[in-house]
């Protein structure tokens, strides 16, 4: 399959799969007791996927790396989550400090 025949039937596929996934979940609630080990594992292996995610979305930019402002702006989002402030200022505090930085000339 090529062309456009071929994107629908991936988007197709890829529906299904996802409407399959979240059924998985109400159906199997309470027939499937996981270990607590696995429950465990489960949970690491969530926090690693955030971190990880979260390191190259900070440190690269296509091929390259993103600059010293970006990881700046994470780092002040960071902490002001840390401290518990509300989600939105998190989110702005992250992006005024980038773009300070940015307007500064740090790239």
């Amino acid at each position: 399959m090529t062309g456009t025949t071929g994107t629908v039937a991936m988007i197709l596929a890829l529906a299904v799969g996802t409407y399959a996934f979240r059924l998985v979940g109400p159906a199997l609630h309470g027939r499937v007791v996981l270990p607590a080990r696995v429950q465990e594992l489960l949970a690491a292996g969530a926090v690693v996927l955030l971190v990880a995610l979260l390191a190259t979305g900070t440190w690269t930019e296509g091929d390259g790396f993103a600059g010293w402002a970006r990881p700046a702006g994470v780092l002040v989002g960071g902490v002001l989550a840390w401290r518990r402030a509300p989600f939105p200022v998190v989110v702005l505090g992250a992006a005024v400090a980038t773009a300070v930085l940015r307007a500064a000339g740090v790239p």
